[in-house]
């Protein structure tokens, strides 16, 4: 017979494994770090998206006061399909480009877009802004005093705004002179839309409206021009006293906005771009007296409304509307408007009322928590374990709005240009990879038909610089298009990702039909690589540069040949190509196995290894010791064919006492986390996660600062859950243990749900 203290014993030993295995509370996961704000932030403005249209709000849950955040994170409404080219009246092309030779390895001339001392002139500037990213239109309130005047931040009271995560869902409340303000805002899971919902008796007495103002487009960081009224054109049909169709004209750009608000309020034209809505208290007013209240409503950009309307606009803006009549009879203190953007005609009878779009919002956020990946942390000791749990689920949430279109996102993803608008296709991975693993593949692939898309001009640009396959660009656009520098053209290691997307689907699916979707993709990227692989006749070897613009960005690109880093991508996707043959029932490919037999070896300068071969002083010369330490990437993002443990633990230990850690990016802390993962340094994985320097700090909203103009870097959110998934769920040949990434030191206790093992 067991005795009592047995079985509390065996009790005991089994504890850590039944909470293990029991199902992770996910509301309560998420709900925890919902984001609650207490005062007006312009360091951390708030969002809402569908993945690919986004919102971004100031403390009164609209775009209200979009001049506080110039400075900081510009109010955007972006989406993955709306993008503006301005005028080109000299024909500018980047195939028309003057191109820069530079001489490879044996001294073959191989012409490139280069900027050389990253001069500017016009043509280069249009070429690397346009197209841009488009602000589709701003949408905010209009706050006025008694006396008419408008109203400043600091006129906000008792603010207290939410980000209901769960929900998708941000509630804002404020006083403004001694009256309450309540505002819901969310945006349609399916439409572009959003949706806002306000109740305050200020709406009674005209002090409050809502505006919506249309920019020109630009590449600038500031994302919308209020300075060109003329260069664009905005035209609108109302039918209906409560809807209105915006045709909206930007050279040779068109897109469309459909809006519907409650019934007894009155759209009013204030501006050449600018409308409000809002209930009415008179009768309609004079074109004077527009113009006087235009003056006074304190909107940035307001334009006179002297532009002319067609007749029939101009006689339906004009009349009084009903009081009382259809939805929202009686309650003048609540307003609903929805707005969609398109890029085709939307009808307004299609447009959702604010509870069915809040509904919809619901239920889509409901199934992404409750259906992909998650962590807890909630049980460890160690008093780290709620920020990075933080950090994780707000990166998931971030991401989703951001980063999930048919087009890769840009570093800021939509809520504000950077880089002229466009996007980094070596960036690409660190935005969207972390998908496959978190079980949430379908937001990888929607983008990844863009490389099927572009691969007839990717194929051009290897045929023009005298290589086989498809070169995929680096700062590009939807057509694919490289943009004019001294570095983008040069790069070289993202190449192989679309390999890598395509494994990551294969590891998913594991179907024919995935072999054939990316088998051109895979084949025509691998004899891309293969060929750009150059002989070197003097070491009887394969050797990448000189020319190259390695990872690691400080080194001169004609001088530098054989990084680390790109030797073992290169070496990894080449494999994976002949893998991905040997599936279809191919025979390896000749010339592929020639450069994996004869490529370089990973050079190694005093044990360690060395950043490029053409640099064996990078542990000497103080100059190396910054930007990213994408020598670590070699086993850490990759498995590392090849790569030496000891060899990397003793490049890993240097560069973790060595680095200059301020001169870093966001993406640079997740990639060494993997490292030591992979290093069986769990403790140091968790460190790199957590370092304490400039570029690594999380705002309260989940968003990653850089430097001024680059406040937002969604890479690091990205790569945080792409290492926070390895180190859980674990990467091929890892210790057979649970979260083999976390230490084992009784500090940590992982729980974590449906993540998929990394490559």
């Amino acid at each position: 017979m067991k005795s009592l203290h047995y079985y509390t014993c065996l009790a005991t030993l089994l504890y850590p494994l039944a909470i293990l295995a029991a199902p992770i509370d996910r509301y309560a996961l998420v709900a925890r770090h919902d984001v609650v704000l207490t005062n007006f932030d312009a360091n951390n403005p708030l969002s809402v998206g569908n993945g690919q249209f986004c919102f971004t709000v100031d403390a009164t849950g609209l775009q209200t006061f979009p001049e506080a955040f110039e400075q900081t994170t510009p109010l955007g409404t972006l989406s993955d399909w709306g993008w503006h080219t301005a005028p080109n009246t000299n024909g500018w092309d980047v195939d028309k480009f003057e191109f820069k030779k530079f001489p490879d390895l044996n001294g073959r001339l191989v012409p490139y877009c280069d900027v050389p001392g990253n001069k500017k002139t016009p043509e280069i500037n249009w070429l690397r802004a346009n197209p841009h990213r488009l602000h589709l239109g701003q949408i905010g309130f209009v706050l006025r005093h008694a006396d008419g005047s408008p109203a400043t931040t600091n006129d906000l009271k008792e603010i207290s705004q939410r980000l209901d995560l769960w929900s998708g869902e941000i509630v804002s409340h404020f006083i403004f002179d001694g009256e309450a303000v309540e505002v819901h805002t969310v945006c349609d899971p399916k439409l572009d839309a959003v949706a806002v919902r306000v109740k305050s008796a200020l709406l009674k007495t005209e002090r409050l409206a809502i505006k919506i103002h249309f920019p020109y487009g630009t590449g600038d960081v500031k994302t919308a021009d209020w300075d060109k009224p003329d260069a664009h054109q905005t035209t609108l049909i109302q039918e209906k006293e409560n809807q209105v169709a915006f045709t909206r004209t930007l050279d040779n750009d068109v897109y469309f906005a459909t809006a519907s608000w409650t019934r007894g309020a009155k759209l009013t034209k204030v501006g050449q771009h600018q409308f409000e809505v809002a209930f009415p208290l008179t009768p309609a007013l004079s074109p004077a007296e527009r113009e006087k209240r235009s003056q006074s409503s304190g909107v940035a950009g307001a334009a006179s409304s002297s532009t002319s309307l067609q007749k029939k606009e101009s006689s339906q803006l004009l009349s009084p509307l009903p009081r009382g009549e259809g939805q929202g009879e009686g309650k003048t203190d609540e307003l609903e408007f929805v707005c969609a953007f398109s890029q085709k005609q939307f009808a307004a009878n299609n447009l959702s009322s604010f509870s069915k779009n809040e509904n919809a919002a619901q239920k889509n956020w409901s199934h992404f928590w409750q259906t992909g990946g998650a962590i807890d942390l909630s049980g460890s000791q160690d008093p780290r374990w709620f920020e990075l749990e933080r950090r994780i689920v707000l990166s998931q949430y971030l991401t989703a709005i951001q980063d999930a279109g048919k087009n890769p996102p840009q570093e800021t993803g939509l809520t504000y240009n950077t880089w002229e608008g466009k996007f980094h296709l070596e960036m690409h991975w660190w935005h969207e990879a972390h998908f496959a693993l978190w079980n949430r593949l379908p937001l990888l692939e929607k983008s990844l038909d863009y490389y099927q898309k572009i691969l007839p001009r990717a194929l051009g640009t290897a045929k023009r610089q005298g290589y086989a396959g498809a070169r995929w660009p680096k700062m590009t656009s939807p057509s694919g298009a490289e943009s004019p520098s001294p570095v983008g053209p040069f790069l070289v290691w993202q190449q192989p990702h679309p390999i890598f997307y395509a494994e990551l689907c294969w590891r998913e699916h594991h179907d024919q039909a995935t072999l054939k979707k990316f088998r051109d993709i895979v084949f025509q990227t691998a004899d891309f690589m293969a060929s750009y692989a150059t002989w070197d006749t003097n070491t009887s070897r394969y050797v990448l540069g000189p020319t190259l613009q390695c990872a690691q960005e400080i080194f001169p690109k004609d001088k530098t040949f054989n990084p680390t880093f790109e030797l073992t991508c290169f070496r990894w996707a080449l494999e994976a190509a002949q893998q991905w043959r040997e599936r279809l029932n191919l025979p390896r490919e000749k010339k592929w196995d020639a450069v994996l037999r004869g490529l370089a070896k990973p050079p190694v300068v005093e044990g360690k290894y060395a950043f490029a071969e053409s640099t064996p002083d990078c542990y000497t010369n103080p100059k190396w010791n910054a930007d990213h330490p994408s020598v670590t990437g070699a086993l850490g993002i990759l498995p590392g064919p090849q790569i030496d443990f000891p060899t990397m633990h003793h490049t890993f230990d240097w560069i973790w006492a060595n680095w200059n850690w301020p001169d870093t990016w966001g993406w640079d802390y997740p990639m060494l986390a993997m490292t030591a993962a992979r290093l069986g340094e769990p403790e140091r994985a968790i460190d790199a996660l957590l370092l304490d320097t400039p570029k690594n700090h999380f705002g309260l909203n989940g968003h990653v600062y850089q430097r001024p103009g680059l406040t937002i870097y969604l890479p690091a959110n990205g790569g945080l859950l792409y290492a926070a998934g390895l180190m859980a769920a674990g990467w091929d040949g890892a210790p057979k243990k649970n979260a083999p990434g976390f230490p084992a030191n009784g500090q940590w206790n992982v729980r974590w749900e449906n993540l998929r093992v990394a490559p």
